[in-house]
């Protein structure tokens, strides 16, 4: 059984991995999944992060279960619970462009934070009163 450290370190691997395993090529787990071929190579090569509705098609194509795929992806935390990004996808109120966009949105968010969040090596000031 592989272990964590034996598991490839990014979604697009952990795909192409899956993808060969099932001994599909990338032009046939695209037509499955409904993505263009271009776009899943993109993925596979990390160039392109997926939305988490691609992912539920291409966990679909691949016949492994969505939340494992989440699980890879980080959508879901170690004990299976929803994400932000997961929870927009499977939103049934919201449309597709909604989904895109609240996505877009906080994964902007979260980028801009992490690039603001103080490094581990930087001393805080501390305050004269």
């Amino acid at each position: 059984m592989a272990t964590p450290k034996d598991l490839p370190e990014d979604i697009g691997s952990f795909i192409r991995d899956l993808r060969q395993t099932a001994k599909i090529s990338l032009r046939q787990l695209a037509d499955k999944a409904g993505v263009s071929n271009p776009y899943l190579s993109q993925i596979e090569r990390g160039l392109r992060k997926p939305s988490a509705e691609v992912l539920q098609q291409i966990a679909s194509a691949l016949r492994v279960s969505t939340p494992a795929m989440y699980l890879r992806a980080g959508l879901l935390d170690g004990e299976g619970q929803q994400g932000v990004l997961a929870a927009i996808a499977v939103d049934p109120e919201l449309t597709i462009a909604q989904k895109q966009s609240l996505s877009q949105i906080y994964e902007t968010f979260r980028n801009e934070n992490a690039r603001n969040a103080p490094s581990p090596t930087t001393p805080i000031a501390e305050e004269n009163s």
